[in-house]
């Protein structure tokens, strides 16, 4: 933010549109901005830059067009070294507070259901639990990261989106798809997702409602100034959209979200911290089976992290320390452990990593490294421990376990010129599991600007993934594991265009991805008793294609005032290997081929504002249904709306899931909620 240290009047630019200019960031330097014409993309497209902007609390799209902001810093994470947008070598989705404001949604999950390149496989509603993946990858293939700091699980990718931050923390939703080990660590086999919060927001409170017995209600609570501190907290519950065969709930839900975060900042220093906690009880109904029809589930997690930036000197150092906590008990049978025995597991990670980068005659250099231990115990998983470890509030003790560490060593070296930039270096790895050496993974991207709005690009990037504990030792249920799983690898090419003016946003990218060792589930589908195997197998290809146009109707058609933006995008992949007779995938080959999303965004009348959403998506691959049948996904469209009065300082609401009522499934034998209404407000107070 902007402090004014002297009595004097700040001078105001006025700027009609951004250029790609490599100098327009220093022209603004010290001084206020207005953005006279400031096209903001929605969910299914959004430009390179990562734009870090005091919130903007309305979701109006009224004033889109004319707000104003105050430029904080310009970057993008799709390299090791910060770079602003016109340096940008590889392009970055940013899903900024203003859309995400407008989606709607109830959790970062249904978020990203409209990035074309993410892939939401939706187990549970309201975030209960989802897989996530990136073009064609599975749910274990991406890091997650909040505030920059990894958060994944070794145990396993399902809880991943499990955070204790509730969506109204966000500031935006940063997407790199593609292999990302020298930019966020090797787990990001085929991209990553940062979750970005701050301290500086206003202190809110809003509530909500609607089907199924769902209700919400959150705040918080911000103090700025020097050291600035922000405390929230929501509470989510629901009765669930279904029952079992004995006619009780099978998918409730209920769960609390806590996060504090904090920042010191000087003239020589920036200190940030952030602690957070997420419970959650949900009923799992037929997650992990058909033939169980009352899984239940019950996660605690907790989240602490501090990092450091020096801001004088030649030589940037950014020094974090971190500490993920996670408790899970699984109940194939609810209520019922004489049954089936509850799965106990508990995981604690600990990190710290070096980042850094400095500019000389050549360009800017970055180098970094990370020491990252992953530590779980568990009543199933791993291998046998020495010391039992006694499970708290039980008269069990945790007797297996597995505890391995991650070093990683990344160089890399930007040159910049007036409109090329070449980003290459390389991520070195070595793992203590399974005594694994010290391997390389290069990656190079580059790009070239064109007048003030072309862009061309093409990158090589290569990363690897360790199995999870799960694929390594879940034996029970009907599985079998294969504790000697090799690493996943991924070497990717993808090149692009991409067009942006005032008016029209478009881009246009091809890639290909070809995998080794991949990981997945499969099963001989001509035996219902035969068990779920993790294996490897040899080498998957695949190819897409990604296309993207937003267009600012409101320029546009300058006489007209109720239609604002229009987004489209499309996704098509190709896998060179599919399922074959016998053999039934759980994962990897159950890829989106086809997926379309939609945005409309419109002014209805004075303060009314309208926002409207589809998807289509077609899904390869089989699954089993509830009879034992092997059955092929099929395609299905979904109508999301949000109606929304936007005054100063309040935002009535009332927004509609699958307004259609259509009936579907994300995840075999699963199937979705139906149409779901809901009503609420927020308030800054």
């Amino acid at each position: 933010m902007y402090k004014q240290t002297f009595n004097i009047k700040r001078q105001r630019l006025v700027f009609r549109r951004f250029g790609n200019k490599g100098y327009s960031l220093f022209s603004c330097l010290g001084r206020e901005v207005v953005c006279s014409v400031l096209s903001v993309s929605t969910l299914t497209y959004a430009s390179a830059e990562s734009v870090s902007t005091h919130p903007v609390v309305s979701d109006s799209t009224a004033t889109t067009t004319a707000r104003e902001m105050m430029l904080d810093e310009v970057s993008v994470t799709g390299s090791r070294a910060p770079l602003t947008k016109s340096q940008a070598a590889r392009m970055v989705t940013v899903l900024d507070r203003q859309q995400i404001a407008q989606a709607p949604v109830q959790s970062i999950n249904d978020l990203l259901k409209y990035a074309v390149g993410v892939d939401v496989r939706q187990r549970g509603a309201i975030g209960a639990q989802t897989d996530v993946s990136i073009r064609g990858g599975n749910y274990e293939q991406i890091t997650i990261l909040l505030n920059g700091v990894n958060i994944c699980d070794p145990q396993t990718g399902h809880n991943a989106f499990d955070f204790p931050v509730d969506i109204s923390d966000i500031v935006r939703i940063e997407v790199l798809e593609g292999p990302a080990g020298r930019v966020y660590g090797t787990s990001s086999l085929v991209g990553a997702i940062n979750i970005v919060t701050k301290t500086a927001l206003p202190s809110t409170l809003h509530a909500e409602g609607g089907s199924y017995g769902y209700a919400q209600v959150g705040g918080r609570v911000a103090l700025n100034g020097k050291t600035s501190h922000s405390l929230s907290a929501s509470y989510t519950r629901s009765d669930g959209y279904s029952r079992n065969k004995a006619g009780r709930l099978n998918a409730d839900y209920k769960g609390g979200k806590a996060f504090y975060q904090g920042q010191y900042e000087d003239d020589d220093v920036r200190l940030n911290w952030h602690a957070g906690m997420s419970v959650r009880d949900f009923g799992s109904n037929t997650f992990y089976g058909a033939k169980w029809d009352d899984q239940f589930e019950h996660t605690l997690k907790t989240y602490t992290a501090i990092t450091a930036e020096n801001k004088q000197g030649r030589f940037k150092l950014k020094p974090t320390i971190y500490w993920n906590h996670q408790n899970d008990r699984f109940e194939l049978f609810r209520d019922a452990p004489d049954i089936y025995p509850y799965n106990y597991h508990r995981t604690d990670v600990y990190g710290v990593n070096l980042n850094s980068h400095f500019d000389w005659a050549l360009g800017r250099t970055a180098i970094g490294a990370e020491l990252r231990n992953e530590d779980l115990v568990s009543g199933n998983l791993g291998e046998p421990l020495s010391r039992t470890h006694h499970i708290h509030g039980t008269d069990r003790d945790y007797e297996y376990g597995l505890n391995r560490t991650n070093m990683s060593f990344v160089l890399e070296h930007n040159i910049l010129l007036e409109r090329f930039t070449l980003s290459a270096g390389m991520v070195a790895v070595k793992n203590s599991w399974n005594e694994m050496n010290m391997r390389v993974y290069p990656g190079i991207d580059a790009s070239y600007r064109i007048g003030q709005n072309w862009k061309v690009y093409a990158s090589y990037n290569t990363s690897l993934r360790m199995p999870s504990v799960t694929e390594l030792y879940y034996s029970v249920g009907g599985h079998k594991a294969d504790k000697h799983l090799k690493p996943e690898e991924l070497a990717a090419v993808e090149g692009g265009v991409q067009y942006n003016t005032h008016l029209v946003d478009a881009k246009l990218s091809v890639y290909r991805h070809h995998c080794k060792n991949l990981i997945d589930w499969i099963r001989r589908s001509d035996d219902v008793d035969a068990p779920w195997e993790s294996v490897n197998f040899t080498e998957v290809n695949a190819t897409g294609v990604e296309a993207t146009l937003a267009l600012n109707l409101q320029e546009m058609m300058p006489a007209q005032h109720i239609l604002k933006r229009l987004q489209v995008a499309y996704s098509y992949i190709d896998q060179d290997k599919v399922e074959t007779d016998g053999i039934q995938s759980q994962y990897t080959l159950e890829y989106l081929r086809h997926k379309l999303v939609a945005q409309l965004q419109a002014n209805l009348w004075k303060r009314l504002n309208a926002n409207l959403s589809y998807r289509m998506q077609d899904r390869t691959g089989t699954y089993t249904n509830a009879d034992g049948e092997i059955t092929d996904y099929k395609p299905y469209g979904i109508v999301d709306a949000r109606l929304s009065w936007n005054a100063d300082s309040f935002t009535l609401y009332v927004e509609a899931n699958n307004l259609l009522d259509k009936t579907y499934v994300d995840f075999g034998h699963i199937a979705q909620p139906g149409r779901w209404w809901m009503a609420g407000f927020s308030i800054q107070l």
